[in-house]
């Protein structure tokens, strides 16, 4: 089974990046990365009938730390994480499989 969430980036300045994430466009929460402090959260919740905020905020959140610590703190404008049966031919690993990443900038 796979999963999607989807990131579009709402502001970015030298102190922070703010997104909206979820499963479509229309079910979307905010999430907020404080650059200087390295700490992410939840500014408003993702409300889905067919899954909990945390099952996207876990996902929207691992996104946004690799963004910040593995590509020197690029955040591209919109972001899809794929997560297909734990492998995908090509991803970043993480602590529950593999995602595969389709990024549009």
């Amino acid at each position: 089974m796979a999963s999607f969430v989807l990131l579009l980036k709402d502001y970015e300045d030298e102190e922070k990046v703010i997104y909206h994430f979820g499963p479509n466009e229309q079910i979307m929460g905010k999430i907020e990365l404080n650059k200087k402090n390295e700490t992410i959260q939840e500014v408003t919740h993702v409300v889905n009938a067919n899954n909990e905020s945390k099952f996207y905020f876990d996902r929207a959140a691992q996104r946004l730390a690799m963004c910040l610590n593995r590509e020197n703190g690029q955040f591209p404008n919109q972001q899809h994480l794929n997560r297909k049966n734990n492998a995908t031919s090509i991803g970043y690993p993480t602590f529950e499989g593999f995602f595969d990443l389709s990024i549009y900038v």
